[in-house]
């Protein structure tokens, strides 16, 4: 397969690395990290493109960014749900995902805190850990049932 793939994101253009996930699968990396003039513009253009919401939920990491600063520029809330329970988490909820960078199922995490910000919200997530959108809408509806969120967006 390429060595690498052309994106263009925002009338930005990035050229990510190729990976091998299987004998007939390559992913390219889109790593957000660093990136500020992309994560900036590609926010912008993307608030215009998603249904309304309350708040915006990722997964840790990669897509902090992209959470901040759609939050930056909506003035909307977000949370992360951790990959790992802290210690100043009450009542963590878990939810099981099955994510293709690291082909295995893996856990996310929300504290009490976190979880009362997205109850009977409208939650954007920004970030699929998971390799297809059946896999993504099995977990988010987990957390659905688990807060009795209004809706989650994808």
């Amino acid at each position: 397969m390429s060595e690498f793939y052309t994106m263009k994101i925002a009338g930005l253009e990035r050229k990510l690395e190729m990976f091998p996930v299987s004998d007939n699968l390559d992913i390219a990396a889109f790593i957000i990290f660093g990136d500020v003039e992309l994560t900036v513009a590609g926010c912008a253009e993307l608030l215009k493109k998603v249904p309304e919401f309350d708040v915006i939920i990722t997964p840790e990491a990669k897509s902090i960014p992209m959470a901040y600063e759609m939050a930056r520029q909506s003035g909307k809330p977000y949370v992360i749900a951790r990959k790992g329970v802290k210690v100043y988490m009450r009542n963590p909820l878990d939810v099981a995902v099955t994510s293709i960078t690291t082909q295995k199922e893996q856990h996310l995490y929300l504290g009490e805190t976190e979880a009362e910000m997205i109850k009977g919200k409208k939650v954007f997530v920004t970030d699929a850990t998971c390799p297809d959108k059946l896999c993504e809408k099995h977990a988010i509806e987990k957390l659905r049932a688990k807060l009795r969120a209004e809706e989650f967006l994808l």
